[in-house]
Formats: structure tokens, sequence, C-alpha cells
């Protein structure tokens, strides 16, 4: 089915930043949804997305919702009108997501979320996330380390509307805490930004200026926080991330933050496209709707080997 040209028009008029993978929307076409690809996190999901898709023979729709529940709702509906066969989505909020997604599924096109979970089951088909408590005890266990078991820190929290923020924190606390000589001083949402982490960073440090540590619930956050100390001749203070994006395997291999965990946004796109094709073709992806996949310690060790949120051979 090729896309109205009425259709086009309001797609554009909406200023929905979309691309399109084929000559037109044609009848087998997925729908790829996501946050803003300036985060390299989410263009890394919709590439591996893009590139499964095309190998399986579909065309793809490539949309952008800024983390924008009202968007994502208008970026439903051009996907549901374009009559693509099933939807891949990072979602702009745990609650605020779920209409949209029953919307899709009302009109019989399934959908599969990455990286983030939302609120209700039975109305996603897949829900494949990764293991964010585990892969944030990785990182506390190693941010302990680094501070040897103790000091003053901060926390850089993220979005308080994604369930992972929460559970990142949750996460890091349930190893810090059981050190009584790990101080935390100063802890502040920054909202997933790295320019607002800069901010944040810069009044921690101007309220705190013993810190001798920073835990950020993303890399985007570590690499403002990091800017930040580093503008303020604090480049003493360690910083720990979350998502193992090139950035901060640039900034480790100098000697700048000191570690991140990887979450697989990559092989995540991938794997939701593979069960999108095999529930098109048999109603079924033979798997339980929410999938978890372990994540990796990235530090000086194997910084090396990795590459847009995958580690090489």
């Amino acid at each position: 089915m090729k896309l109205t040209k009425r259709l086009l028009m309001s797609v554009v008029a909406l200023g929905i930043a979309g691309v399109m993978s084929g000559a037109a929307y044609a009848a087998d076409t997925i729908a790829i949804i996501t946050p803003s690809h300036d985060n390299p996190f989410f263009k890394a999901e919709a590439d591996g997305a893009v590139a499964k898709a095309k190998e399986l023979g579909y065309a793809t729709m490539v949309l952008v919702h800024d983390d924008d529940a009202n968007k994502q709702s208008e970026l439903f509906d051009s996907a549901i009108a374009a009559g693509v066969k099933a939807i891949i989505l990072d979602n702009a909020g745990a609650d605020a997501s779920v209409a949209a997604v029953q919307k899709a599924k009302d009109k019989g096109i399934p959908s599969f979320l990455i990286d983030r979970e939302i609120t209700t089951t039975g109305v996603a088909v897949s829900q494949i996330v990764s293991n964010n408590y585990q892969g944030a005890q990785l990182g506390a266990e190693e941010f302990v380390k680094l501070m040897g078991e103790k000091g003053n820190y901060a926390e850089l929290l993220g979005k308080e509307s994604d369930t992972n923020a929460g559970i990142r924190s949750q996460g890091y606390h349930d190893v810090i805490d059981q050190y009584s000589d790990m101080k935390l001083v100063a802890k502040q949402t920054a909202n997933w930004s790295q320019t607002e982490a800069y901010t944040v960073m810069e009044s921690m440090l101007q309220a705190h200026p013993d810190i001798k540590g920073v835990i950020s619930g993303n890399d985007t956050m570590a690499m403002g926080a990091y800017a930040a100390l580093e503008a303020a001749g604090r480049k003493d203070v360690i910083v720990v991330g979350f998502d193992g994006s090139n950035d901060v395997r640039d900034s480790i291999k100098k000697g700048g933050i000191k570690a991140t965990v990887l979450q697989p946004a990559y092989q995540q796109a991938q794997n939701a496209v593979e069960q999108a094709d095999k529930y098109i073709k048999t109603g079924s992806t033979g798997l339980e709707e929410k999938q978890l996949m372990d994540c990796i310690l990235i530090n000086a060790d194997n910084a090396d080997k990795l590459e847009t949120f995958a580690l090489k051979p």
C-alpha cells in the first residue's frame, strides 16, 4: 500500500522525522519508532532494526517521537494509516505509551518493544529490554571498587517517567548502600540529557566541592557530568555511566570516564524485527512477552572491543 498524498502531507505538516527504506511504503513495511537519533543509543536501535528488516525483505518507516507521548500517538496513527505490518518501538513513557500500543493492536498491527517496558502486559507482543538491574549492579560494583569503598558521591538520575531510570538507581543502591563509608551527598535527575547533566553537575560541585565520584543513569549524562568536572579542573572525580556508547568508550581509553555498562541496543532491535517477522508469518513468536538481555561491564580492560553498542569478538 502506498502512502497517500494527503497522508504524506500530514506527516510533513506534523514535523515528524521519518525516513523510508524502499521505493514506497509497501505492503510489507515495518515501522520503527524511537526517541531522537541525536542520542547514538537510539540511532543504533534504528540502524539495527533497519538492517535486519532489509535482510528479511521488508521496507521500513523510521519515525522519531522525541520522548513526547502525544507525538508518539500521532506517529502510531500515521503507521496505522500506512498499513504497516508491525511496529518496533522504544517508547515515550511506560504509562503514556499503553494507549498507542493498544490502538495499533486493535487495528491488527502488533508492536514489539525494545529498551523500555510499558506498565501493561498483553498489549505488546514482545518487550525486549536490557536487564537494567543486573547491569546497574555491575556498574555499582565497579564504582565502589574505583572509589576504594569510601567517599562522597553524587548520582545523576534519568527521566522520571522512564521505568529504566528507577530500576538502574535501585540496582546502584542495592550495592553501594552496603558500604557505610560511601556517602551520597547529591542526587538529581538530568533527564538523560548531556546539556542538563553539565548544568546539574556544576551546581552539585558548587554545593559539594569534595565530591569524589559520580554514578550516572546513562552515558549521555555521564559525558555531560565529565565535561563539567573537566571544566572545573576536577578530572580526578570518578565517573561511571550506563549504555556502552562509543563516546564513553573513547573517554575510557583516554583515562577520562572510568567505566560504563553495555546494554545491547543494536541486538535488541534486531531481535525485535526477527520476532516481528516470525509473528507476521506464523501468528506467534514462540517466546514470552517479557525478555531480558544481560548487560556487560565496560572498562579499560575491554573498551577496545566496544563498537556501536556491541562487543566485537
